[in-house]
């Protein structure tokens, strides 16, 4: 099997700006309201306050992930910013 030694997938302005608009969108759910009362990063586990957890795209947009329910979860700030544009798995073998 090939190492994946990077993830490269082009993705347009619009297509970021589409996505981006409906991660707007999908802010302004019930869904995403309840999921984020929980107040729990995903990706460390630490308990926040509700104003404190972002809206993470675990596939990053301009790595060609969209803005669904299975591609969001509630991030500290921190943890998001660490992330920037990684993946959820690793890349490179």
């Amino acid at each position: 099997m090939p190492a994946m030694s990077s993830f490269l997938v082009e993705v347009s302005a619009e297509e970021i700006r589409r996505e981006r608009r409906k991660a707007r969108d999908l802010r302004a759910t019930q869904w995403w309201k309840r999921k984020r009362a929980a107040g729990v990063c995903h990706h460390c586990g630490g308990k926040f306050a509700v104003e404190e957890l972002t809206m993470d795209h675990l596939v990053p947009i301009v790595r060609g992930g969209k803005s669904t329910k299975g591609n969001v979860a509630p991030s500290c700030k921190a943890c998001n910013t660490a992330r920037k544009h990684d993946l959820p798995f690793p890349t490179s073998a």
